[in-house]
């Protein structure tokens, strides 16, 4: 089966409980999304629950930048996207979106993740057979273009004097 470039979730719904006292979908929310999206891509490449299981290997994430765009509400359902930007043996760089399923862009996340051995737990190479799941990925990706959010940095841009 072909990989899918990006991958894209299962279509999600917003949660009841998710709502906060502004009417929308609390920031927090936001990064279960992105979370459940990569659950799903990870389980693609070998690194489902049944990794962490059997194997004791996991994936942590290390850091994340998180930007939202537009807001969501409790009606909206969204899919999840992930392209995977960039990995060695030991990382993956990761470039999620939310989008609602009309269309329109709620958030972008990208991703710095650790492969870590549960026993330590310390950060270790992925296993060949997972690495190689992880490369054609990356293959399939690859010729998608480099997200205009990706590599964003936060700072107070200033008009000049």
């Amino acid at each position: 089966m072909p990989i899918p470039a990006p991958f894209v979730s299962q279509p999600m719904g917003i949660q009841k409980d998710w709502i906060d006292y502004n009417g929308h979908l609390n920031m927090a929310y936001y990064n279960v999304l992105f979370d459940r999206c990569s659950d799903e891509a990870f389980a693609a490449m070998g690194m489902g629950l049944d990794y962490v299981e059997q194997r004791r290997l996991t994936i942590y994430t290390a850091e994340v930048h998180v930007c939202y765009v537009q807001e969501l509400h409790l009606d909206h359902k969204v899919t999840v996207s992930l392209q995977l930007i960039d990995h060695d043996e030991k990382r993956l760089r990761l470039y999620q979106e939310i989008r609602h399923v009309d269309g329109w862009l709620a958030a972008t996340s990208e991703q710095l993740a650790l492969h870590v051995d549960m026993s330590g737990p310390k950060v270790a190479p992925f296993p060949a057979d997972v690495l190689a799941k992880v490369e054609a990925m990356r293959a399939a990706h690859a010729g998608l273009p480099t997200p205009e959010r990706a590599g964003r940095s936060i700072g107070i841009r200033r008009k000049p004097a």
